[in-house]
């Protein structure tokens, strides 16, 4: 298992990255990313949480 927690995807960098090229500020790659997390995008929990959703 995967052990280390992750602050930042791909996505969450390139949507930081737009967003400070319009003027945006305290727009981080890792608030970005926690962003995604809390609305559903991102789901980055463990296999064994009960948290994640059953593989099919």
């Amino acid at each position: 298992m995967d052990d280390v927690f992750r602050a930042s995807t791909e996505l969450s960098d390139r949507i930081s990255s737009d967003l400070k090229r319009r003027g945006m500020r305290f727009v981080g790659t890792a608030i970005v990313c926690s962003f995604l997390q809390a609305v559903g995008v991102i789901n980055d929990h463990e296999l064994a949480c009960f948290c994640h959703p059953p593989t099919r």
